[in-house]
């Protein structure tokens, strides 16, 4: 009986060519698996793609839900963004899609599990630690690190020869990744940053800003314990809300990011990411938080959002780290309940207003009419002693001058 092998299958060109080079190289029984994290259309005619290549079978397992529920609501709930602009799409995708593999792994009994990231990109980090928290026995092949193909245009090459059909072309063959959260687009042009992305010939989620609406749209979301709930007053579920959001978004232009980011391997790439709907969700989430978060408390998760950002992109999900910020994430969110409006417009998020049974803003207090809470005489003391260190060391180097020292 053949040994068999669990390849991470999305359709593509590199996990095409893939499936005859593992049949090739390693003898391997392939049992292709795809991950739907909400590719859509993407996994059509998936199944006859897999076999056609050589596969014995595709399973194909729905785990969208658990990804918006259980990966980008927690990401959302911490405000993680990497390097201030990356909302983390294909990082948070990525330990929930080796999960899932190594579930298949073990009903297969296969003994090793396949990817297909490149020896120079991240998913092949966080592939492998999320596998290796999950399944360390299992071993792990990343034909990128080892086989002669050099370039996608070898792949093609490579598929040709073995008559293989591949789904693109060399002109279009762009790096992309899709879910239900975002699209990533890589290579081509995008490769020289002195370039402007071709922007009406990339963009899929998102309506290009010279063709969006004339006329803003204003939006409702309600927010309970820092998740979404509603919008425009509609109750929906957390996948349904996010795909209508997306449309929203992506109608006016919302979430194109163009980022030159600093890979885990330590190069850095450009990458053009479309996040309508997350874009939309962390600005209104943030402007919550401005309301019913403290000022210690908003401070400190501030920091803890760039390490839960670095965790998630780095792959260490399945961390006792990246599981106590998210412990401490979800008690700050207690609070972080209420309704925002936003008005959308080219590209643009506009606050026109929020609220929340748990606002900490205080009129009486805020207002420059003064109230019983606030005495402004109590202000020179208080800034007295916070300024004290300041006047102390002043001093001390008037001190100083008066010496000639």
């Amino acid at each position: 009986m053949k040994k068999k092998v669990i390849l991470a299958y999305s359709g593509g060109l590199d996990t095409t060519t893939i499936i005859p080079w593992l049949k090739n190289t390693y003898d391997y029984e392939v049992i292709a698996v795809c991950v739907d994290v909400g590719q859509g259309t993407e996994l059509d005619g998936l199944e006859e793609r897999a076999l056609a290549s050589g596969a014995s079978k595709l399973y194909i397992e729905d785990v969208t839900d658990e990804f918006v529920e259980d990966y980008v609501w927690p990401a959302l709930k911490a405000d993680a963004v990497y390097e201030k602009k990356y909302l983390l799409g294909t990082s948070l995708a990525r330990p929930l899609i080796a999960k899932v593999l190594v579930k298949y792994a073990e009903l297969e009994g296969a003994e090793a599990i396949c990817h297909g990231a490149t020896g120079k990109g991240n998913d092949q980090v966080r592939f492998e630690l999320s596998i290796g928290a999950l399944a360390p026995q299992l071993k792990i092949i990343a034909p990128w690190r080892i086989w002669d193909i050099k370039s996608r245009e070898d792949a093609m090459d490579y598929c040709i020869l073995h008559d293989i059909k591949v789904p693109m072309t060399i002109s279009n063959s762009y790096s992309r990744d899709k879910n239900i959260l975002h699209m990533s687009h890589e290579g081509l042009e995008l490769e020289d940053p002195s370039l402007e992305p071709q922007y009406k010939k990339l963009l899929q989620m998102t309506t290009p800003i010279e063709d969006t609406p004339n006329e803003p749209e204003i939006i409702s979301l309600d927010f309970v314990e820092g998740a979404p709930v509603k919008l425009n007053g509609e109750a929906l579920s957390a996948r349904e809300l996010l795909e209508k959001l997306n449309i929203i978004g992506g109608r006016n232009g919302i979430g194109v990011v163009d980022l030159i980011e600093n890979r885990v391997v330590g190069m850095k790439s450009r990458g053009i990411y479309e996040t309508p709907g997350g874009t939309i969700l962390y600005n209104a989430h943030e402007e919550l938080e401005h309301m019913c978060l403290d000022r210690q408390t908003f401070g400190f998760k501030q920091q803890a959002a760039v390490k839960f950002a670095e965790l998630a992109y780095n792959g260490e999900w399945f961390t006792p780290l990246r599981e106590a910020l998210t412990a401490f994430v979800d008690e700050t969110q207690k609070t972080v309940t209420g309704n925002v409006k936003l008005k959308l417009y080219k590209g643009n998020i506009i606050l026109i207003g929020v609220t929340s049974p748990y606002s900490l803003y205080n009129a009486e207090i805020a207002s420059f009419t003064t109230g019983d809470l606030y005495d402004h005489k109590d202000a020179e003391g208080f800034i007295h002693l916070f300024g004290l260190p300041l006047k102390v060391r002043a001093l001390m180097r008037l001190s100083k001058e008066e010496k000639g020292e």
